[in-house]
């Protein structure tokens, strides 16, 4: 199935798996990160998808990081989840609770470092991924989008089981202990993503580095994330598997040390104000065409203001500072977008082939 408007039969997969590459594609892909707000089933979602060249992400379960061994309670309230691990020497809890327009989690695991310390004592017994969501998705998008598997890094290990507070003050008062804690979690991770790659994923999106880029800082992300996550890369590399990674931020001045994890595209690049790429030719210097780019049209405050003619200016230039040589023009993933958003989306893909057919 090709996309709409593509004259020469190309599939959004293919269009994307060739940016991917570091490949110059028949034009630059425009791919929306997931749906969005819109209705799955709705004939906005379904132009969309005809229309672009989206990625679906997709999650994976259960918690490679927790094991199969732990007995796990859930309570269920009326704007509230709570899981319940019961670990030895006492429970561990996270709540989850949510209202009208967002949701949260106001109670993490971690409520202690002695929390930790017994988490990382605990017996674990790795778990078996279930990939039915993973089946589901890739077949019903087909060739007209690309599903990847949706993971969390090591470091997501200690950053999201302590609240952010709590998280920072370990880093700064017991770093030997983040440190373990990530390290115990790249040592679950590495054979639940074997296990992924031998069952047929082809891609995944990795996500939290941020987590030490934004919250901790450069020191801690050289330490805390580059060597695990490189490891992680290069595992799935060795299966022919794309890594696709995702750090929000302001990440102008650590583009070489992302760029040394050896992922294949980089997302979301963020403009001022909220990051500091305001040059996407000098980000790809600074990445020295290692790694495709992926970005950088902030989906609400851009493209979901109702100006397409705006969103199409402003896409043209990132095109050309960019360049049509592994480059995916996006938005930054942020996953909230409504219909004016994707109506912009669709006016850059118009947008793109204008540039790769004059």
């Amino acid at each position: 199935m090709s996309c709409a408007g593509d004259d020469l039969g190309v599939t959004s997969r293919e269009r994307l798996l060739t940016a991917l590459h570091g490949g110059t594609p028949d034009r630059v892909p425009v791919a929306p990160f997931g749906l969005g707000r819109l209705d799955p089933e709705g004939p906005v979602a379904a132009e969309l998808i005809r229309r672009c060249d989206p990625f679906i992400s997709v999650g994976v379960h259960p918690d490679p990081f927790l094991g199969a061994n732990i007995p796990i309670e859930w309570k269920r309230e009326p704007n509230a989840l709570v899981q319940i691990m019961h670990i030895p020497g006492g429970d561990l809890v996270r709540r989850t609770e949510w209202n009208d327009a967002t949701s949260a989690v106001t109670g993490h695991p971690f409520r202690t470092r002695a929390d930790a310390e017994r988490f990382l004592r605990a017996p674990y017994e790795p778990p078996v991924p279930d990939l039915a969501a993973w089946r589901r998705a890739r077949d019903r998008l087909g060739d007209e989008g690309l599903v990847l598997v949706g993971l969390e890094n090591p470091l997501c290990l200690p950053a999201a089981w302590f609240s952010p507070e709590e998280f920072c003050l370990a880093w700064a008062e017991a770093p030997d202990l983040v440190e373990a804690l990530v390290r115990a979690a790249a040592e679950r991770l590495a054979p639940y993503v074997d296990a992924l790659c031998r069952a047929g994923v082809e891609g995944f999106r990795i996500v939290g580095g941020e987590y030490a880029s934004v919250q901790l800082g450069p020191a801690a992300f050289r330490r805390l994330a580059i060597p695990y996550d490189r490891a992680l890369v290069e595992l799935m590399h060795r299966h022919g598997a794309l890594a696709y990674y995702h750090n929000h931020g302001k990440v102008k001045g650590i583009l070489p040390d992302l760029a040394s994890i050896g992922m294949d595209a980089l997302d979301p690049l963020e403009a001022p104000p909220w990051g500091d790429v305001a040059d996407l030719g000098a980000a790809r210097k600074a990445v020295d065409g290692r790694v495709c780019l992926v970005g950088n049209l902030d989906d609400m405050e851009v493209l979901e203001r109702g100006n397409p003619e705006e969103a199409v200016r402003l896409g043209r230039e990132r095109l050309r500072a960019a360049g049509r040589t592994g480059f995916i023009l996006g938005g930054t993933a942020s996953g909230t977008y409504g219909e004016s958003a994707a109506r912009a989306f669709m006016a850059l893909a118009r947008m793109a082939a204008e540039e790769a057919s004059g």
